[in-house]
């Protein structure tokens, strides 16, 4: 999700913001790229999330 920042919104404020989407919308940061002019470039991907097997725990006991 590309997302872009003007030179005017300070660094304590996009870092708020970034850490809002990572929280509540499941991203976490690729890239920033600062441009000349002061502004912003930031890339965001999709946080990666643990997979469960779907299969069943194996059995420690066996049937008798």
């Amino acid at each position: 999700m590309p997302l872009r920042l003007p030179r005017e919104v300070s660094r304590v404020t996009a870092t708020m913001r970034l850490q809002i989407e990572a929280e509540f919308g499941g991203w976490e940061l690729s890239r920033v790229r600062l441009y000349t002019d002061g502004s912003r470039r930031i890339l965001l991907r999709r946080r990666r999330t643990k997979t469960t097997s779907m299969l069943p725990e194996p059995s420690t006991t066996r049937g008798v």
